[in-house]
């Protein structure tokens, strides 16, 4: 009987993944590539709201997890993942800069907010009132690592490519059985695809699509993150990651016109180089309304699991709740209530 079974490969099923053969434990993943939250995703790190220089959620502590986990990705797979960018937020006022000392001041945010205004030195770039610099940031090809990790699972056995079938699904009183397969637990972790799933679609993910652009400037020659009306991301090679859009309505995997249109209007407010638009990419980020995770188990079967809402932080997010799913099945232990589903337990009884 295998222990596990894992429904979806985005970076919330490999952090799961890895915390099962860190515990020797049994395990198969069911993943269709349907979802391309991760796989489009910019793979930022970044510990800091830089609209209203606030730290997110629980960062500091998801920071000392997330980095030695994709280290030792990167020895796994042996390929590099992690990229160390600093993050430079410009500043379009007096006011904002003002902003950032009073935040640089305040407690945890003083560690990863440099204190000085560095002059913008890059003549491609517009930005008089100076930059900002996020410390200890940068940004994990996810594209990669899912591509890799899938080659790894399906060289060991451990992954069936395929659409999930919950009607081949069996779940008895102390194990699940799926196409004859008996397994312990399963955890769902299909990202956006939760919604389609008969056992969770009670919880209140929202989706909430994003669009990215992939730029390529000879003349830019930009190392840093630049953060303003959009994010600029330096890949490699001359190219750069431009996002991203934020759409509650549309749920599709399909780029729009109206969206490039959008983030090229917002990047030519500061960027003042030429350049060629190489890619253009969209997907639906699992996103909550309370802006917390999704974890826990279900309220009627005691072998079903759901670990989902890593919104537009995976990167950082996502060692950390599977870590903490991981001890709430095998040890007990409790999940926070702001990420726990039991908050939202009572839509079920309801439908």
């Amino acid at each position: 009987m295998l222990d596990y079974l894992i429904v979806g490969l985005g970076l919330a099923g490999i952090s799961f993944c890895e915390q099962l053969e860190e515990n020797r434990k049994s395990f198969k993943v069911v993943d269709n590539s349907s979802q391309q939250a991760s796989i489009v995703a910019g793979g930022l790190y970044n510990p800091v709201i830089l609209k209203r220089f606030t730290m997110a959620w629980k960062a500091r502590t998801q920071m000392g997890l997330a980095m030695p986990f994709y280290e030792q990705l990167e020895k796994k797979l042996c390929i590099k993942l992690d990229y160390k960018l600093p993050v430079l937020r410009r500043f379009a006022s007096v006011e904002e800069q003002n902003g950032w000392f009073e935040a640089s001041d305040k407690k945890d945010l003083d560690y990863f907010l440099s204190p000085k205004i560095l002059e913008n030195k890059n003549p491609n770039i517009d930005a008089p009132f100076g930059l900002g610099e996020v410390r200890y940031t940068g940004r994990v090809d996810t594209k990669t690592l899912i591509e890799l990790y899938q080659k790894y699972l399906s060289e060991n056995d451990l992954i069936l490519q395929e659409s999930f079938e919950f009607q081949a699904l069996q779940v008895l009183d102390d194990h699940v059985v799926y196409k004859g397969q008996k397994v312990r637990q399963i955890v769902f972790a299909e990202g956006y695809g939760l919604k389609s799933n008969p056992y969770f679609d009670y919880l209140p993910l929202n989706g909430t699509k994003g669009e990215l652009l992939t730029i390529k400037s000879v003349e830019l020659q930009e190392e840093a993150v630049i953060k303003s009306a959009v994010f600029i991301i330096p890949i490699g090679e001359d190219l750069y990651r431009v996002g991203a859009t934020y759409k509650w309505k549309d749920k599709t995997n399909i780029p729009t016109e109206a969206s490039k249109e959008e983030l090229l209007t917002k990047l030519r407010t500061f960027l003042k180089v030429d350049f060629e638009i190489v890619d253009h990419v969209a997907g639906v980020r699992p996103t909550v309304a309370d802006r917390r995770p999704l974890l826990g188990r279900h309220p009627e079967h005691k072998n079903v699991y759901v670990l989902n809402g890593l919104g537009s932080r995976g990167v950082l997010i996502a060692p950390y709740v599977s870590e903490q799913l991981f001890k709430y099945i095998e040890q007990g232990t409790s999940l926070d209530k702001e990420i726990d589903i039991e908050r939202f337990n009572k839509k079920y009884y309801a439908v």
